[in-house]
């Protein structure tokens, strides 16, 4: 039986909700785990001493360079990458009938770290993926986008428009990485993080309409990562993850 050890999954925004129920789920895995924040250094040591198997990088994905560099040092740590978790994004609560506030600063601010950066991530990890991939155990990118890139809801129209380009890449990518690198994607509806914390209004709307009568927990949303990611077959797929809530 083939297992996860010695092999290293980068995981971004891995600090708190789902990033960091993916990495506690991979290193219980087996995978050694790069995390991943923008400003919480202490907790994401912190983190990284209790998993035992992890290392912390801080990067502020908003900067190419940053980006780039996150993608070196996890290699000059650990000497190879397997897996690459896209999960760090912004967001933007914007009433969507309320076009002039959605402003082309808030469209370029959430493109840069929730496409772009994505993007930059791939390209510079690409020969590393693709070192470590073997027939049983191909490499494996998983990006965290939203249901709202599946259907027309959200926080905002930035916001939404910028997942469901990340969905489109997921496939573009797949097309031309398969079979050596699998890409896929999760689409998560509501999930209980720090960013939704005062979402009261979507939990409402979630019991009511959703037939699993809750949002979902990050360790829901790690669950199917985990799964994704020890598959040696699935590739180009979007998975709406929301509790049955798109059925209604």
């Amino acid at each position: 039986m083939l297992t996860n050890d010695g092999r290293v999954a980068l995981v971004t925004g891995s600090t708190s909700g789902i990033g960091a129920a993916i990495a506690t789920k991979l290193s219980k895995a087996g995978f050694t785990v790069a995390l991943h924040s923008r400003t919480s250094k202490e907790v994401g040591l912190k983190l990284a001493e209790t998993l035992g198997n992890a290392s912390y990088t801080k990067a502020d994905l908003s900067v190419e360079d940053d980006a780039r560099k996150l993608i070196h040092s996890v290699l000059a740590r650990h000497g190879r990458l397997d897996v690459l978790v896209n999960n760090a994004a912004i967001g933007e609560v914007i009433p969507h009938s309320d076009l002039k506030k959605a402003t082309p600063e808030i469209w370029r601010q959430l493109y840069d770290v929730n496409v772009i950066a994505p993007w930059v991530l791939v390209t510079e990890a690409e020969a590393a993926l693709r070192a470590s991939s073997t027939s049983e155990k191909p490499s494996s990118i998983l990006n965290i986008t939203s249901h709202a890139g599946v259907r027309p809801k959200g926080a905002s129209i930035p916001y939404a428009v910028s997942k469901a380009a990340l969905n489109h890449m997921t496939q573009l990518l797949a097309l031309n990485l398969g079979p050596v690198i699998r890409v896929n994607a999760i689409a998560p509806g509501l999930v209980d993080t720090p960013m939704t914390a005062d979402w009261g209004w979507a939990r409402d709307i979630w019991r009511e309409r959703s037939p699993m009568r809750r949002g979902a927990t990050p360790e829901d949303i790690a669950d199917i990562a985990a799964m994704i990611i020890d598959s040696n077959y699935l590739t180009g797929e979007v998975i709406v993850v929301d509790g049955g809530f798109h059925l209604t």
